[in-house]
């Protein structure tokens, strides 16, 4: 019953429309990150640029991947990179300094007890204290 409404050439069919709908909604969120990473271009430009493409899109996108295309990729990548770049100063600054200072505030504690300053239960309980 339902094939007879709705034959198979419709069901392709909005398959593909459904398919190509996709394609248009993933160029556009693609270039308009784009247009906003770029460093190159100005307010104005970006602003030319997004009316450009939501007021007539499919010639819009046509021209702006003619156009900038060819450095969608490496604004991407710069932008990845320094994500990543964040990313380890952060690990970094977070995990690293901890494991370091906690070894050298226990070589500074042996150090002040071998000098005298500490007292034997002294340098246990800044130990415990550092190992904590």
């Amino acid at each position: 019953m339902l094939a007879t409404t709705y034959p198979m050439l419709d069901f392709f069919w909005t398959m593909l429309e459904i398919f190509m709908f996709v394609i248009y909604i993933y160029l556009m969120i693609a270039i308009f990150s784009d247009i906003f990473r770029s460093q190159d271009l100005g307010g104005g430009a970006k602003m030319l640029w997004v009316l450009f493409v939501i007021i007539i899109p499919f010639l819009g996108i046509l021209i702006y991947l003619i156009a900038r295309g060819s450095k969608m990729h490496e604004r991407a990548e710069a932008q990845a990179a320094q994500q990543q770049k964040a990313f380890s100063a952060y690990v970094k600054e977070t995990a690293g300094p901890s494991a370091t200072s906690s070894a050298e505030e226990l070589s500074k504690l042996a150090d002040l007890k071998a000098k005298g300053v500490l007292t034997e239960a002294e340098f246990e309980t800044q130990k415990a204290k550092l190992l904590a």
